[in-house]
């Protein structure tokens, strides 16, 4: 009897798997997405086997050294090197750790207080909702950028403070988001009998109603994940995020920002590494959102 119901329980979630796969294959942009953030992760994890030179190691005779196709450009030094004689390339490579590891950490952060924090709320309504949306309701009322460069200015600038910073500014959408799919779920059927048959309440916020508000959650963590990339580099650029010499992508638009004029590929590179894994990160949450949505599911 246990092994039927083991494998019952397998086809069906092979059977979801299948159907989520065929709902986000439909989306051309989702897959393309999909494709590009596998090859920035791998990318990030071999770096070490990838990257020409090591990202800090400056070549005082390779000061400004344009890209290869360009008069004067090495082919040691594909992109080019910086003002220091530090490979472009290399750096950029290296950089993608940062930038992802910036957005795992992230996300996890407030994925976990903002998922926490929604389902109290939701569940328990009355006083505590009401304090607890009262303060979501004042962070969201500042600029994302002038809140997180306010928390770093507290906390004082570098990558682990920026990233706490930013964790913070994202929370309250996740709060929010929790809150309304609780309060969506809280007086359907399989609540009601849960609560009947005595599942005491954290059984119910955790086993009962929060797998069945895990859609638009994911959702929002992916496109939160892109938000958190940018507002890093933001940070960075500023001088508030990643501090020098770290290869950050937002950091090494900062340090290039007096060659713009004289030496573009020093900013263009940076700024298009941004852009692609942002973009490809958005295309990855339309495919989600078309996958996890009932209502967006083609019949």
């Amino acid at each position: 009897m246990a092994e039927s119901s083991g494998s019952v329980k397998a086809q069906t979630r092979r059977q979801m798997l299948s159907e989520f796969w065929f709902y986000f294959s439909e989306n051309t942009g989702a897959k393309i997405g999909l494709f590009v953030f596998i090859g920035l992760v791998l990318i990030a994890i071999f770096a070490d086997v990838i990257a020409p030179h090591a990202a800090n190691v400056q070549y005082r005779d390779a000061l400004l050294v344009p890209p290869v196709w360009q008069e004067g450009g090495r082919w040691e030094y594909i992109l080019g090197t910086d003002a220091v004689g530090r490979d472009m390339l290399s750096r950029l490579i290296y950089g993608s750790r940062f930038s992802l590891f910036i957005g795992c950490v992230v996300v996890a952060i407030a994925v976990t207080g903002g998922v926490t924090i929604g389902l109290i709320a939701g569940y328990f309504r009355g006083w505590v909702d009401m304090v607890i949306m009262r303060v979501m309701d004042v962070i969201l009322a500042f600029p994302s950028l002038l809140l997180a460069l306010v928390l770093v200015a507290i906390l004082g600038p570098g990558l682990t403070n920026a990233m706490i910073a930013i964790a913070i500014v994202l929370q309250p959408h996740f709060v929010r988001l929790t809150r309304a799919s609780v309060l969506n779920e809280i007086n359907r059927e399989y609540v009601t009998s849960a609560r009947v048959a005595g599942a005491p309440p954290f059984y119910l916020m955790t086993r009962t109603i929060l797998p069945n508000c895990l859609g638009p959650v994911t959702v929002q963590a992916t496109l939160s994940f892109s938000n958190a990339i940018l507002d890093a580099a933001a940070l960075g650029f500023l001088g508030m995020g990643a501090q020098p010499p770290t290869p950050e992508w937002g950091t090494m638009l900062a340090e290039a920002r007096e060659f713009i004029l004289r030496a573009w590929w020093v900013v263009t590179f940076p700024g298009i590494a941004i852009l692609i894994t942002v973009l490809a990160i958005n295309l990855m949450g339309d495919g989600l959102r078309d996958a996890l949505d009932p209502k967006l599911k083609r019949t």
